[in-house]
C-alpha cells in the first residue's frame, strides 16, 4: 500500500509539469554543459595536460641529469685512477733519483776521500823527503864535526865509541824535536 502511495504522489507531481518545463530546463542544462566545458572544462584539461607535459619533461631532465651525472662519476673515477697512477710514477721517478744522488754522493765522497788519502800520502812523502834532507844536513854537520875531533886529536877506541853514541843521541834528538 506504501507503494501505492509513493507512485499515486509521483503521478500528481507529474501532473504538475510541464513538458516546456523539462525542455527548458534541459535546454538550460545542456548550454550549461557547454558553458562548462568551453570555460571550465577545458581550461582544466589544458591545464592538467600542461602539467602532465611538465611533469614528462622533469622526468626526461631527471634522467638526463641521473645520465650525466653517472657519465661525470666515471669521468672522476677515470680521472682518479690516472692521478693514482701519476702520483705513482711520480713516486717511482723520485725514489730513482733519490737512489741516483745517493750513489753520486757516495761514489764523490770516495773520490774526496780517495784525493784527500792521495794527498795526506803526498804529503807525508814530502815530509818525509824534508827530514830525511834535514837528517842529511845533521849528520853532514855531525860528519865534519867528528872529523874535525879527529883530527884534533887520535881518538882512542873507547873515544870512538862515546862520540858515535853522541852523535846517535843527537839525531835521535834532532829526529824528536820534528
Amino acid at each position: 500500500m506504501l507503494w501505492k502511495a509513493n507512485v499515486w504522489v509521483l503521478g500528481e507531481a507529474a501532473h504538475g509539469i510541464s513538458g516546456g518545463t523539462i525542455i527548458y530546463q534541459l535546454l538550460m542544462f545542456i548550454i550549461l554543459l557547454a558553458l562548462l566545458r568551453k570555460f571550465a572544462w577545458q581550461p582544466l584539461m589544458n591545464i592538467m595536460k600542461q602539467r602532465e607535459e611538465h611533469i614528462a619533461n622533469e622526468i626526461d631532465q631527471a634522467e638526463k641529469r641521473r645520465q650525466e651525472a653517472e657519465k661525470l662519476l666515471e669521468e672522476q673515477r677515470e680521472l682518479m685512477k690516472q692521478s693514482r697512477q701519476e702520483a705513482q710514477a711520480l713516486i717511482e721517478n723520485a725514489r730513482k733519483l733519490a737512489e741516483e744522488q745517493k750513489e753520486q754522493i757516495v761514489a764523490s765522497a770516495r773520490a774526496e776521500a780517495e784525493r784527500v788519502k792521495e794527498a795526506a800520502k803526498k804529503e807525508i812523502e814530502r815530509e818525509k823527503e824534508q827530514a830525511m834532507a834535514a837528517l842529511r844536513e845533521q849528520v853532514a854537520s855531525l860528519s865534519v864535526l867528528i872529523a874535525s875531533k879527529v883530527i884534533e886529536k887520535e881518538l882512542t877506541e873507547q873515544d870512538q865509541r862515546k862520540l858515535i853514541e853522541a852523535y846517535i843521541k843527537d839525531v835521535q834528538e834532532a829526529g824528536g824535536a820534528r
